[in-house]
């Protein structure tokens, strides 16, 4: 289930982000990002429609996923159930 960025409030929606920038691991990149640059980017990603705030019912978790994968999101949450 996509869930609206609108209906969450900026601090939730954040530490959510924030949660998923830091389960990503580490990066190797040339330059060093910090977290709230991370945070940033991936909030600009969001409200754009780039990735999507997913809410899975069958793990009960929130992830953000591109939107380009979301039939294959949608397609495990049903073949599961």
């Amino acid at each position: 289930m996509i869930i609206p960025i609108t209906d969450l409030t900026e601090d939730v929606l954040l530490n959510i982000i924030e949660g998923f920038v830091l389960r990503e691991g580490t990066e190797y990149g040339e330059a060093d990002v910090s977290l709230s640059e991370k945070v940033q980017q991936v909030l600009a990603q969001l409200r754009l429609g780039d990735v999507l705030l997913v809410y899975s019912e069958l793990h009960e978790t929130v992830n953000i996923i591109p939107k380009q994968q979301l039939g294959e999101f949608e397609l495990s949450e049903n073949v599961q159930q």
